[in-house]
């Protein structure tokens, strides 16, 4: 799948994925936009791209003696992109075991039970709620077993859930407002008989000749296309990853980042914002304070900022604000803090979900 995946040879050669590669497939009810986002340490910035735009996980494991242990243990990339992909809104997780068919495993139950018993502490002290909302189940993604079809009992006698299809099928994605205020966040842009733009609908519905605004420019554009996949559709509502066609702005004159908005009522712009943040792993004997320098990623935006003020800190237990005057937090701590930025950005929902990364650690 990942070869699959990959956008370019050089990520193939090196058995690495770097970007976000893209690709759509259909059940018989539910059509999908993969995101397939990177695994590797070094580019957790690209992998925080992909899980913004998702509405479901799918956490894909390694059974192989040895490979789970590794992403699993304290630094392991296992635990930061959960505790990412939770912090970023994708509430619904598949956790896919892998590789059940490898020789040091042999689709055995017990190594399937002992994956799935060390997952379900760590999950639910990332937030998620184990019984509602995340699902186990055991795949072989070389040959395909138990993805589209059920496992043969031949096979694996013991399991009797669904395939991979069929979990994803039956997963509540969230509510959008399709007559809310059109919000689309620029992934990407290129020229195509015009400007191009790319991303994932958040709120409200667009429509072939619509007039919208570019912000933060304030450039007005006219949509002389829609696409979603490769079809070409006069109408798109929310939660829909689209390519637009756009005239009246230039392609050098987008970023990601930008957001395609409603003329009336556009997206408001901020420089500084109150948010509650989890932190999740600082460098040794690093303390989180004011005046502390990091880069910000709210969906498409990357912006550095600065840590201005701690507000409160929040009891992990109650949930409540601590009374105590808080100066500095360490690792594990819940804390209230306003946050500056270089330049004003565009707050896609109000209660945001943002990720700050500081010298390559996520907090």
């Amino acid at each position: 799948m990942a070869y699959i995946m990959d956008t370019n040879e050089e990520e193939r050669v090196k058995g690495k994925t770097v970007e976000v590669g893209r690709a759509q497939f259909e059940t018989e009810t539910t059509r999908f936009t993969i995101l397939d986002a990177p695994g590797h340490k070094s580019y957790v910035p690209n992998m925080i791209s992909g899980a913004s735009q998702a509405d479901i996980g799918v956490l894909v494991i390694s059974a192989r003696k040895g490979e789970f242990e590794t992403g699993y243990e304290r630094g392991g990339q296992t635990r930061e992109h959960v505790q990412l992909a939770k912090t970023l809104g994708v509430s619904k997780l598949l956790v896919v075991v892998n590789k059940m068919d490898d020789h040091t495993v042999n689709w055995s139950k017990e190594r399937y039970d002992e994956i799935e018993s060390k997952m379900v502490p760590f999950l639910r002290s990332s937030g998620y709620n184990v019984k509602k909302d995340v699902q186990f189940l055991p795949i072989s993604g070389l040959v395909g077993t138990n993805m589209k079809t059920r496992v043969d009992k031949n096979i694996c006698p013991w399991w009797n859930g669904p395939c991979l299809f069929e979990a994803l099928d039956s997963v509540e994605i969230p509510v959008r407002d399709p007559k809310g205020p059109y919000r689309m966040p620029v992934i990407d842009k290129f020229k195509d008989m015009g400007t191009v733009v790319m991303g994932k609908v958040e709120s409200g519905s667009i429509c072939e000749g619509d007039s919208l605004l570019v912000m933060p420019n304030k450039a007005p554009v006219k949509v002389l296309a829609v696409y979603c996949d490769e079809d070409k559709v006069r109408r798109a509502g929310p939660g829909e990853n689209l390519r637009v066609r756009l005239s009246g702005i230039e392609e050098e004159d987008i970023s990601s980042g930008f957001v395609l908005s409603s003329v009336v009522k556009p997206i408001p712009a901020v420089t500084e914002f109150t948010a509650q943040l989890q932190i999740l792993e600082l460098l040794e004997n690093a303390i989180f304070t004011a005046g502390y320098k990091a880069v910000l990623h709210i969906h498409s935006v990357v912006e550095e900022c600065e840590i201005v003020e701690l507000l409160q800190q929040i009891d992990p237990k109650t949930k409540k604000p601590m009374k105590k005057k808080v100066l500095f937090v360490k690792n594990g701590a819940v804390v209230v803090c306003r946050i500056q930025l270089s330049r004003e950005v565009e707050m896609v929902i109000v209660a945001a979900l943002i990720v700050i990364l500081i010298y390559g650690k996520s907090v």
